[in-house]
């Protein structure tokens, strides 16, 4: 709903892959990106890190990535 630059696109895009459409459809993130908290959206993204109950450090530096990239 609101507009987003290139690279705010493709982290969005990278979280999508990982996770579904209707998980970035019904997130914080998504919302509040549509309300314009562009940071508020960007904290987000690392609490995307779990797998089976567990923080794996490999999502942990996917999500920080794509933090990194959305506000860039």
């Amino acid at each position: 709903k609101v507009k987003i630059n290139q690279n705010q696109f493709d982290a969005l895009i990278s979280f999508t892959y990982n996770l579904g459409i209707s998980t970035l459809s019904s997130s914080d993130l998504l919302k509040y990106l549509n309300q314009g908290k562009i940071q508020a959206a960007a904290n987000e993204f690392p609490l995307w890190c779990h797998a089976g109950g567990q923080v794996l450090p490999g999502l942990v530096r996917r999500r920080n990535a794509e933090k990194a990239l959305f506000l860039s």
